[in-house]
């Protein structure tokens, strides 16, 4: 066994190994210790290698979700290997195989996921300071690359990307900007061959050359495309339909944010690392989950493109004056079917995942007649990429029982009346129980033992059991079976001969709905175009209809955006410090034109200088993701970058003074901001007294 155990370890050297044993997966030598430690086990021994105990540890197959979720939050990858052999008919070990690999980026259950967060796999490769980066959500197929220069770059795209797990090539020149990632995974260069990815790629898409996507001359971002792909491949082991496209973002159609503005605003974490009291805190009140990440995302990566902020704020308003509410409440039965596509892509989807997506195409001809009564031409369009599938929820209908079982292990999932043949045979394993009872009172009365009984057990199957008292009264056709403390339990020739038929109609029921269940992820599969197209229409109605109610709620407005730099507003807000503050909050003016670009505050401390900062930068923000602003009026110019350097602290792990940091970052806007630059700086040179 142990032979087996290594040959299998041998192909997953630099990941745990879960090695299912009966009713748990055990982990061996150091994975053993490893595990001990990160999941707080214990670690035993069993047997001995060169003279020494083999470290053991192991943890209970029906709870090892849980730990799987443990490991993948700490940044662990963990092969399973399962028994795929019986083990009454192997004559050696129980053949094992590893049937699923899961690691932090590529992992899709939903119980190993934060369901409001998305869950990157992304790559860099590298050419001196020269960047690639590419990066998938394999929960909902989007696949990305952009390309950049410089570290700080590197560092903010990073910090906005979040990736749970990162890979990059060996001899990596930049690893210190990188090493804070708890899933970094080290590949072979041969990975991030441009040849290979470009084939995977083409392969993927099934296009001869990758120009269609923009992606002419992008090599470094194509290099680092294609280790990731072999790398899902890798871990998924299946092919990957709802991965359709890659998309080349340009740093042109961002307003781009470095990672201290990032850290500075508060947008989805706060300064000690949390969520509450942040932007996206104030915001998210969104009806799906899917909702919930695609605000953050906006929040993250503002944009310039002027059409469709417009089109943006038209959309809010049209909601504004309808009633949105009742789409709102439409939204939350569709729930988030961006992911369950992703599960049903990869044939992993559960019972429960057919039952949702029932449910959530159930939802869509009532939310279509609500977007009917809106007349905003990005309403219009996000409802005519919503398709209403009624066959496919026809088939969902007749195929899945109302409230399925978490898994199909042990079936029960496929409805009555879906497949002649399964009732049948279901038929025939139900009548197992009124038959029984027949048997049961009959040799009652034949033998006279009133407290005979007719059971059965997975062990030993159907058996009559008679009380150690009554045996001498057991008729010579009666065969022992099995002989307990007080009683002693029989078979007969009927019995066996019905046992072989209900057990044989079991496992048959059983393996054909297996297959039925197979079938239905090959039924679903030429749907999954529209119906991801139709998830991500729904993610963005959810978006808007939101921050028209947070509008609504919180008395913001509608700016103008100006072809004119400059930022104007009036009786401006704070939107984090007014929502958590018990009293009200002094709105403040500002006017920025082309005859005063800049403006200096002072005022005591405590003044609110910081505060009346970050608001403005938020404004501008929000304008810039199409959301109404919590001002009485604003008119906001072109932005192309937002600088903050407000705050600072030492970095003693760098070698860095409060000053150093100071002046670095300082460095950076004036390297990098352009006319069209918003620029915060707060208490330059604090650091020193010098």
């Amino acid at each position: 066994m142990m032979r087996q155990y290594l040959n299998i370890k041998a192909q997953h050297p630099n990941i745990l190994l879960f090695y299912r044993m009966g009713d748990f997966y055990e982990l061996f030598y150091d994975d053993a210790k490893r595990a001990a430690e990160l999941l707080d086990i214990s670690l035993t021994a069993r047997g001995k290698s060169g003279g020494e105990p083999i470290p053991m540890a192991g943890v209970p197959y029906h709870a090892v979700e849980s730990y799987l979720a443990r490991l993948v939050k700490m940044g662990e990858s963990v092969a399973i290997c399962e028994q795929v052999g019986d083990p009454a008919t192997s004559k050696g070990p129980v053949e094992r195989q590893v049937q699923r690999i899961v690691t932090p980026g590529t992992v899709t259950d939903e119980a190993l996921l934060d369901e409001r967060q998305d869950n990157v796999l992304a790559a860099i490769y590298s050419v001196n300071d020269q960047f690639g980066l590419a990066w998938l959500d394999i929960t909902s197929g989007r696949f990305l690359v952009s390309e950049f220069s410089g570290t700080d770059m590197l560092t903010a795209e990073l910090q906005r990307l979040n990736p749970a797990e990162l890979l990059y090539p060996e001899g990596f020149d930049w690893l210190s900007k990188i090493d804070h990632i708890k899933g970094l995974r080290r590949r072979p260069e041969w990975e991030f061959d441009q040849q290979t990815a470009e084939q995977q790629l083409n392969n993927q898409f099934a296009t001869r050359e990758l120009t269609g996507f923009g992606l002419a001359n992008i090599t470094l971002a194509i290099s680092a495309a294609g280790c990731i792909l072999q790398y899902v491949k890798d871990t998924q082991r299946t092919a990957l339909p709802h991965i359709r496209a890659i998309t080349l973002e340009q740093q042109s159609t961002r307003v781009q944010l470095d990672a201290a503005t990032r850290k500075n605003l508060e947008l989805t974490r706060n300064l000690s690392g949390g969520t509450e009291h942040t932007l996206f805190a104030v915001l998210d009140n969104t009806a799906t989950a899917m909702g919930s990440r695609l605000l953050q995302r906006f929040l993250h990566a503002p944009i310039t493109d002027r059409d469709e902020l417009n089109a943006r704020q038209q959309a809010i308003g049209d909601f504004l004056n309808g009633d949105y509410p009742a789409l709102t409440g439409q939204l939350k039965h569709i729930g988030d079917i961006e992911r369950i596509m992703a599960r049903l892509a990869l044939r992993s989807a559960r019972p429960r995942d057919f039952a949702r997506l029932r449910n959530a195409l159930a939802s869509l001809p009532q939310l279509q007649q609500g977007l009917s009564l809106f007349s905003a031409p990005l309403i219009k369009t996000l409802s005519e990429q919503i398709s209403e599938f009624p066959e496919l929820s026809d088939l969902l209908n007749n195929a899945i029982i109302d409230n399925p079982p978490v898994v199909i292990r042990d079936g029960g999932v496929i409805a009555p009346g879906y497949n002649a043949e399964l009732d049948e045979l279901r038929d025939l394993s139900d009548g197992a129980t009124e038959l029984l009872r027949q048997i049961e009172i009959r040799e009652r009365e034949q033998t006279g033992i009133s407290t005979l009984k007719v059971g059965y057990n997975k062990v030993h199957g159907f058996f009559i059991e008679v009380s150690r008292a009554n045996s001498h009264l057991v008729p010579a056709s009666y065969i022992r079976r099995q002989t307990l403390k007080n009683n002693e339990r029989y078979i007969t020739p009927e019995l066996k001969e019905h046992e072989d038929k209900v057990l044989t109609s079991q496992s048959r029921a059983l393996a054909l709905e297996k297959r039925l269940y197979e079938e239905l992820f090959d039924l679903i599969n030429p749907q999954l175009d529209a119906l991801i197209t139709s998830a991500a229409a729904l993610a963005k109605l959810d978006v808007l209809i939101t921050l028209a109610e947070r509008a609504e709620t919180l008395e913001y407005h509608c700016p103008t955006l100006s072809d004119v730099p400059g930022v104007t507003y009036h009786q401006g807000r704070h939107p984090v410090v007014e929502y958590v503050m018990d009293s009200p909050f002094i709105p403040n003016p500002l006017n920025m034109d082309k005859d005063s670009r800049i403006k200096i505050i002072t005022g005591p401390n405590m003044g609110g200088k910081s505060t009346f900062m970050r608001q403005t930068a938020l404004i501008v923000l929000l304008a810039y993701i199409g959301s109404y602003v919590p001002a009485k009026s604003a008119e906001i110019g072109p932005v192309d970058k937002i600088f903050t350097r407000i705050g600072a602290s030492d970095d003693l792990a760098s070698g860095r003074s409060t000053f150093m940091v100071e002046m670095t970052e300082t460095a950076n806007i004036l390297h990098n901001a352009t006319p069209y630059s918003l620029v915060l700086m707060d208490e330059i040179g604090r650091g020193t007294s010098t």
